[in-house]
């Protein structure tokens, strides 16, 4: 067995379980398995739960320039004083040492425990460290994969992090797959395109994808989008433009900027250099950090908009994200299901939901953040929205049925409102003036 092999299979009982361990214990591997199992997984959550916010970077098609937007993604948060992680789960091309200058690095270990490469305040982790030779090919299947990654994410020393950033490989495969179902939390995606057709059929999968797994998607960038002749200052549309933003609207999920070629990009990645690191005040580095102020934008509390500082309050030194109302006495979450920007009649055939911290002192809304609404299914919503945070619901019409199963998630449920804003009816709510009508809906 490759060293790589070794590593990957140490601690996860491949041997034991018949190489299967992470994916499928199996029949044969009887009662201690299953004790493994849920250690494994408080493992897992304890490690995760240090981490504030998750979030994968996707495309469907190879060579669009992802892992170069997972890079200058996680530096460019690490540039405004969060905490950050970079996991590079790309099992057959991990692109990320290279990129960040550390091919020569390898993992230290403290027990089971592995320590992840530190690159300032950046704690990084990837197959390539593990690798003997650059050009090994690890030839696994599904279950080694799923194996690895969850030894990544359960047995890597993270730490308190602010985000941790996943560079997950091209398509819709093993890899991603296994990152969502270890993760039942993560705050969403970042799909990265190029503007030609080709590559948005393929992007347009990704979306699809994060909808039947129920994680939301932050927002596609488009990168390659353009190029500005240094000499002449003429901009060609090598790929074209726009499609990125257009594929956006038409699938309904956000668009987070353009990230225009630079030659230096290509430059940079190869020898080590990241461009938001080298190049911070060009036209492309703006455009990196117009993404991140808009990613920011979706997690940032009221107090780091106020002091610049991280979410971490526990004395403890637990992380505490001030998203979710439990975490913060006094505050509640709202949610409220939305149509064109209003309140839709109908819960169940909403396009987005609006979720609102208020605090119940003040009665003041304190930060409001929007997610796309899961693919319709049975007794799914409460559920989705207990995870979320909400406590209460204000909607249109809802049947008794739905009702029962929001009152059973530990949602408060008012119907009969108004099809005003989310900010009106939260506040209204707070204040007693909320008015309300007759329930529209008898299933």
């Amino acid at each position: 067995m490759d060293r790589q092999d070794e590593r990957a299979e140490a601690g996860h009982g491949a041997g034991q379980c018949g190489g299967n361990h992470g994916a499928d214990h199996g029949a044969g591997c009887g009662a201690g398995a299953d004790d493994q199992q849920i250690i494994d997984q408080r493992k897992l959550n304890n490690r995760m739960g240090r981490i504030v916010h998750k979030i994968l970077v996707l495309s469907g098609k190879g060579g669009v320039g992802k892992s170069t937007v997972a890079v200058n993604l996680a530096l460019s948060l690490m540039n405004r004083g969060k905490r950050v992680g970079l996991l590079d789960v790309d099992i057959h091309g991990p692109s990320v040492p290279r990129m960040l200058g550390l091919e020569e690095e390898t993992i230290l270990t403290e027990g089971e425990t592995m320590l992840p490469v530190e690159l300032g305040d950046l704690r990084v982790m990837s197959i390539g460290f593990l690798l003997q030779n650059q050009e090994d090919a690890l030839i696994w299947r599904g279950p080694m994969k799923m194996a690895v990654i969850k030894q990544f994410l359960m047995d890597v020393e993270w730490g308190d992090l602010d985000y941790l950033v996943i560079d997950a490989p091209p398509g819709t495969g093993d890899e991603p797959l296994s990152v969502c179902q270890l993760i039942e939390n993560a705050d969403g995606a970042v799909v990265v395109t190029t503007p030609q057709e080709v590559a948005l059929a393929a992007v347009r999968k990704s979306i699809t994808f994060c909808r039947k797994l129920n994680l939301p998607v932050l927002g596609v960038v488009e990168n390659m989008s353009g190029f500005t002749c240094p000499h002449c200052g003429k901009r060609v549309e090598i790929f074209g433009t726009g499609g990125g933003e257009r594929m956006a609207q038409e699938m309904k999920v956000p668009f987070l900027g353009r990230i225009p070629i630079e030659p230096e990009v290509t430059v940079s990645g190869d020898s080590g250099m990241p461009y938001i690191q080298t190049y911070p005040d060009t036209a492309t580095g703006r455009a990196f950090a117009e993404v991140i102020g808009l990613i920011l934008e979706r997690h940032v509390s009221p107090r780091d908009k106020e002091t610049g500082g991280s979410r971490f309050e526990s004395s403890g030194g637990a992380a505490i994200d001030a998203q979710h109302p439990e975490h913060k006495e006094g505050n509640m979450r709202i949610a409220i299901p939305m149509a064109a920007g209003r309140l839709s009649q109908h819960f169940g055939h909403c396009e987005r939901f609006a979720l609102l911290d208020v605090d119940q002192a003040t009665k003041k809304i304190v930060s409001k953040q929007e997610l796309e609404s899961p693919e319709h299914q049975p007794g799914l919503l409460p559920r989705w929205l207990a995870e979320k945070g909400a406590t209460l619901i204000i909607a249109g019409g809802m049947g008794a049925s739905a009702q029962k199963l929001f009152s059973e998630s530990g949602i408060q449920v008012v119907i009969g409102a108004p099809a005003e804003t989310p900010e009106v009816l939260a506040e209204a709510f707070m204040t007693g003036t909320l008015r309300t009508g007759g329930n529209q809906c008898d299933h």
